[in-house]
């Protein structure tokens, strides 16, 4: 009966045996090969599989491995009925899959549903008086865009209401730019327009504008946590022309000049306007007139530069550059600004023309850059962006004073002690909320899912801020991180990489291993990177030799790091989550293990962020001052580098970062649940008279699962993996004697047909 060639029965049962024996003299390394050799019942199952039936699931599979699950229900429906075990296996897999689509499209035409009632309710009570008004229908119609199809949405952007909205935000606006009011007419206006015309780039660059302009009045102003005078200490014209003279040599890619030239003399220019429009104008000269004069000298030079035939040099953006701090001493322009502030502004505006990496920090911001650095600090355990000026929680913590303040990530932090966080920088923000511990800081939050405002007084803590999580947290504060019991799945979420993430990775995949561990979830999502060598290490457990990754700046040696074979644990399916915020290290690391010269892992999510770029810090500008600049790409094993996505947007092009073999968008809402499902897992608490320990309310498994569309599909991925791993029956995997660099003989066999 059995359709299975009697030679490879033969050497299955003589490795078996070969095995048996081993065990039974007691080598060191035959447990190793016996758990990793094929069940009795997986042999037996092979044995009766015929090579139609493994032809066709290892075509199901790839087309699952691809993303292509529409392809592979269509072919699993045309198998035969059959009870083999991983044919039956495929049919859950497509079947769960259609389970999840059609539940995700029916709660997005819900979701779209109940906007457009919402957009009703508006249209009928909305009279678009105030800025509230305004604020709510660009809310619901950037809802609206998120469910709806692309019909649904250009008939959207027809709709009246919004039109009315649109015109009633610019203006609003305009009031609020002939105050000084940037950020404002920011908020209220075109950060809304941007996201609603995501194509419209005079919407994205007059945004990017208000937020230049916005930046510069926070420079200007004295602030809780520094003065003016205190920002730019320390900044000397000599440190400037330094960094320019590394950037010339060290720079990764051709410098171009003429665009630095542009960005720095027009952000000198933003800067007389900031000045001129706002209470500031009295500290640096007598109002309009004479701040229309540096403006139209400033552009005679940026005609100069832009009417240039011949490429612009080094040295001629030096002379443009002196002849700017020349124009703020000539009398016919009637004003003098601080040199420091002028030599300050313009390197920025400089510094924007090559990428956001490379920053000059000057004295008096060197020890919070290396306070960041270092990842040490005393605080409440968030990490939040301003980016857009208001500060936002990006994450919290497990187990600090915010976690345990019910603070989540989405809050906007309005005010630290009743500072408002809009009036200053981020630096000043983050000096406000950290400080000694045991001192207490008060914030004011608008809550993410109500709107709400309240106040919060929380105690700082010393921060230890963990990196390797699982699924949920018990009462003990221990992890869990098999995903899938029965099927001995793990799940591993790395958040971010430092000196102790390697470490602590290689701690848990030993014990998951002790647990007969079949397959491996990887979740890097969200992951801003770290330290790029706890990343290599992670790789370099998965790889037992050969190139991991490649550094090639403009000039000079490429850097190469090689795997080792000592510690390479065992070759077991692996799926990494990714999404558009997994960036720097950890796209790296997607990348090396998803990398066509190993195959190690299948990706599943969204693009990541883009960075792929190498950062090197250095002093040799002199005056206590320090540069951080980007001086090589990376390249992955095959020789593909992770393509910039500043780089290509300037191209005009969206191929960067690193591209999911399983694209699986998410929504908003969706992100939401997940945030919120996450935040409950990880939610230990005090309980009870006795200070007791609970986690009660927390999901289970399916339900984690089921909130999460990437990590549900994931796993059929995986899923999947696994049984064309097991149908192939490609060998015995190779597996490492840690510590002593032994590696045990791997009987190969060829595919089973």
């Amino acid at each position: 009966m059995f359709q299975f060639d009697k030679s490879k029965q033969r050497e299955l049962g003589l490795v078996w045996v070969i095995v048996t024996v081993l065990l039974a003299v007691g080598c060191k390394h035959a447990k190793a090969v016996a758990e990793n050799f094929p069940s009795e019942e997986s042999l037996v199952g092979l044995m009766k599989q015929s090579p139609e039936d493994t032809l066709a699931i290892n075509l199901v599979c790839e087309k699952i491995l691809k993303g292509d699950f529409e392809s592979a229900q269509e072919s699993v429906s045309k198998l035969a009925a059959s009870d083999r075990k991983r044919i039956r296996e495929l049919k859950n897999i497509v079947d769960e899959y259609t389970s999840i689509k059609m539940k995700r499209q029916a709660l997005q035409h819900k979701s779209y549903q109940t906007q457009m009632n919402k957009l009703e309710g508006l249209r009928q009570k909305c009279l678009l008086d105030d800025v509230n008004d305004i604020s709510q229908v660009f809310s619901v119609v950037l809802k609206i865009s998120e469910y709806a199809d692309n019909k649904q949405k250009q008939d959207l952007l027809k709709d009246p209401l919004l039109i009315r909205a649109i015109q009633k935000a610019k203006a609003k606006a305009a009031e609020f730019e002939a105050k000084g009011k940037w950020l404002d007419a920011y908020t209220i206006c075109y950060s809304k327009l941007m996201q609603i015309y995501q194509d419209d780039k005079a919407y994205s660059d007059y945004a990017e504008q208000l937020l230049e302009k916005a930046d510069i009045l926070a420079s200007l102003r004295d602030s809780p946590c520094e003065t003016c005078e205190e920002r730019y200490a320390g900044i000397k014209k000599e440190t400037f022309i330094k960094a320019l003279n590394v950037l010339n040599s060290s720079y990764v890619n051709i410098i171009d000049y003429r665009l630095m030239a542009i960005k720095a003399v027009t952000r000198c220019q933003l800067l007389g306007e900031v000045i001129s429009n706002s209470v500031l104008d009295k500290k640096y000269g007598n109002k309009n007139i004479q701040f229309a004069a540096w403006s139209t000298s400033l552009s005679a030079i940026l005609d100069e530069v832009n009417e240039s035939s011949a490429d612009i040099s080094k040295d001629k953006f030096i002379n443009v550059f002196e002849q700017v701090l020349v124009l703020n001493e000539s009398p016919r322009v009637g004003i003098r600004l601080p040199p420091k502030l002028l030599i300050a502004q313009f390197a920025k505006g400089a510094m924007s023309g090559l990428d956001p990496y490379t920053v000059i920090y000057w004295p008096s911001q060197v020890q919070d850059f290396e306070k960041a650095v270092t990842n040490q600090f005393s605080g409440i355990g968030i990490k939040f962006s301003k980016q857009e000026g208001l500060a936002k929680v990006l994450n919290v913590f497990p187990d600090t004073p915010a976690h345990k303040s019910g603070l989540q990530a989405g809050d906007i932090i309005i005010a630290v002690d009743g500072i408002e966080t809009k009036d200053i920088s981020s630096d000043c923000a983050v000096k406000r909320i950290t400080g000694p511990k045991g001192t207490k800081v008060t914030l004011t939050i608008r809550s993410s899912d109500k709107g709400q405002t309240r106040d919060i007084t929380l105690q700082r803590a010393r921060i230890s801020v963990p990196s390797v999580h699982g699924w949920q947290q018990t009462e003990t504060g221990k992890w869990l991180y098999l995903i899938d019991s029965l099927k001995k799945i793990g799940y591993v979420r790395v958040s971010s990489f430092n000196s102790r993430t390697a470490d602590d990775f290689e701690s848990v995949l030993c014990k998951l291993e002790e647990n007969g561990l079949k397959g491996l979830i990887l979740d890097l999502r969200s992951n801003p990177g770290g330290l790029l060598s706890a990343a290599v290490e992670i790789a370099d457990k998965f790889i037992a030799e050969g190139l991991i990754l490649r550094t090639q700046p403009r000039f000079g040696m490429s850097t190469y790091i090689s795997a080792h074979q000592e510690g390479t644990h065992g070759d077991y399916p692996i799926v990494v989550l990714i999404n558009s915020f997994t960036a720097s290290a950890s796209e790296i690391l997607a990348g090396v293990l998803q990398d066509q010269k190993y195959k190690k892992a299948v990706l599943v999510g969204q693009r990541s962020y883009g960075k792929g770029s190498v950062q090197s810090i250095t002093s040799h500008c002199g005056n206590g001052s320090q540069l951080k600049y980007t001086m090589a790409y990376y390249h992955l094993p095959s020789g593909q580098r992770v393509e910039s996505r500043v780089l290509m947007e300037k191209l005009g092009m969206t191929d960067w970062g690193i591209l999911p073999d399983v694209n699986v968008e998410l929504r908003s809402d969706e992100l939401q649940e997940i945030a919120n499902v996450q935040k409950v897992n990880e939610s230990v608490v005090k309980n009870g008279r006795n200070n007791a320990l609970s986690s009660m309310n927390q999901y289970s498994q399916q339900e984690t699962i089921d909130a999460d569309p990437q990590l549900a599909i994931g796993l059929l991925v995986l899923r999947s993996k696994m049984i064309q791993d097991g149908c192939e029956l490609a060998g015995v995997a190779q597996q490492s004697d840690k510590g002593s660099g032994l590696q045990t003989s791997a009987i190969q066999l060829g595919t089973v047909h």
